[in-house]
């Protein structure tokens, strides 16, 4: 029985903490609230706002973002890309590494703390968790009880929850890359085609890793708690306990510093919030996710007890060991590798929206047909077989007309004549031949153009793609 005024341990003693831990039993974090707990349900509701709105959204009468890959397109708002413009993929994967780079060596793991995937639906099944079982102390009543009909509805009720969020998750992640609406039509006859599998596929992950494994998929399997320590120094801000001022750690009453003893009281609050089941007293661990939850935990602490906030805190080692001022923001902000990620950052993300504002709204490829090399013509000329694609990713069908130059005597006939029409978003092939005067052209290889140009009204448009012709 504690003493009046005094914090009283919540949990069992560190040791036993540790040990249930290496033990792989179960971690049910206790609920905390605070600032940074406020952060995390914003960036909870914000994320899955995206991801589950995301896919209703319709533009010009259709899907607004949709990867079609049975049709190899991928629509992006007014953007229609093909596989050819696998270069602005590679343009963003660039960004969202440079990106996770800039945060991590100004603020730790902000991206694990708050915004991964694994974290964020880890915490939305805690939610269904607590709001079912109750919370920490609660779940672990639970687990201790024996099975009977009372424990068997309780948590049947609470992976059934689970089942559910799981699998309307997989239905979403699909509904990315088949038109979402075409599959909510399906829900009530359940008429799924090979897209079941994937969404059973994709809910059973999610409900395995978020309901099962939780903290172990970021403490043993994830790679970026392996390899972010290259991206951390000294003027990185992280979540860290103040030894200086917390220790030696021992109980006392509500606004009395007792002599010899440190701000921490040892109450486990900390540990018992921690996700990760981590002692941040420990110092910084590879296990840290940096939520700020111990944060959250021991200012309230520090609240009951009188005594100032900050024991636990986002701050950095070199303000920690006084060898930069409190208070002053920019000095870790403002040093050498945060601004050389800042301006890489800065220009590829300018040369990705060039690119795209300046992107033509047709391509052309062109392909020699391999099988005929060369063939004389009934009038002693010499003709190659071309097949010329042309990709309208407007979202109107458009018209264009076809030449060819480079030759001395080159002349040019397709079938389909040189004037055509593409529709939207969609693409359509000619087979063209190119005619030489063998007398004008000497044998071998020649550069030809192939210019494409629309003929809509606006401002008039051209492609020209290169190819080779050949004279035997």
């Amino acid at each position: 029985m504690s003493s009046p005024g005094t914090v009283a341990p919540i949990r069992p003693p560190a040791s036993k903490r540790d040990n249930a831990a290496l033990r792989g039993l179960r971690i049910h974090p206790h609920s905390v609230n605070g600032w940074f707990a406020s952060w995390r349900v914003a960036l909870v509701v914000i994320t899955q706002l995206v991801f589950y709105g995301v896919p209703w959204l319709q533009w010009e009468g259709r899907q607004a973002v949709l990867f079609d890959l049975g049709a190899r397109q991928f629509f992006l708002g007014p953007l229609v890309l093909y596989p050819q413009d696998f270069i602005y993929l590679t343009g963003l994967l660039i960004i969202s590494a440079l990106a996770l780079f800039l945060f991590t060596a100004v603020a730790g793991r902000l991206w694990c703390g708050y915004a991964c995937p694994q974290t964020v639906y880890t915490e939305i099944f805690l939610w269904i968790e607590r709001a079912i079982e109750g919370d920490g102390p609660k779940q672990r009543r639970l687990d201790a009880a024996p099975l009977g009909p009372r424990k068997i509805a309780i948590r049947g009720g609470k992976h059934l929850t689970w089942l559910i969020v799981a699998l309307w998750t997989g239905f979403t992640f699909v509904g990315f890359f088949m038109p979402i609406r075409a599959l909510a039509g399906a829900i009530p006859t359940l008429d799924f085609g090979s897209e079941a599998i994937a969404i059973l596929f994709y809910g059973f992950f999610t409900y395995f890793n978020a309901g099962w494994l939780r903290e172990k998929i970021c403490k043993y399997m994830c790679p970026y708690a392996r390899f972010q320590s290259v991206m951390f120094d000294a003027d990185t801000l992280i979540v860290t306990y103040d030894a200086a001022r917390g220790e030696p750690r021992g109980t006392r009453r509500k606004g009395v510093d007792n002599e010899g003893l440190g701000s921490c009281v040892d109450c486990g609050f900390c540990v018992s919030v921690c996700p990760t089941g981590i002692d941040i007293r420990k110092g910084l661990q590879i296990d840290c996710i940096a939520c700020g939850a111990c944060i959250d935990a021991c200012d309230q602490v520090m609240d009951r007890m009188q005594m100032p906030r900050g024991l636990i805190r986002y701050t950095t080692e070199n303000v920690l060991t006084g060898k930069r001022p409190k208070g002053r923001w920019y000095t870790h902000v403002l040093r050498p590798r945060v601004i050389g990620y800042g301006l890489v950052l800065a220009a590829v993300v300018g040369v990705m929206v060039f690119a795209l504002a300046t992107r033509d709204p047709f391509r052309v490829n062109v392909m020699r047909e391999g099988s005929v090399l060369s063939r004389p013509t009934a009038d002693g000329r010499v003709e190659n077989l071309y097949r010329v694609k042309v990709f309208n990713m407007d979202e109107h069908p458009r018209r264009y007309r076809i030449s060819a130059e480079g030759l001395p005597s080159l002349e040019m006939a397709s079938m389909e004549g040189a004037e055509f029409e593409v529709p939207a978003i969609g693409s359509r092939t000619l087979a063209v031949y190119l005619r030489v005067d063998p007398e004008q052209v000497g044998a071998g290889s020649h550069d030809v153009r192939f210019n494409v140009v629309t003929t809509d009204e606006g401002r008039a448009l051209q492609v020209q793609e290169k190819s080779t012709f050949l004279l035997r």
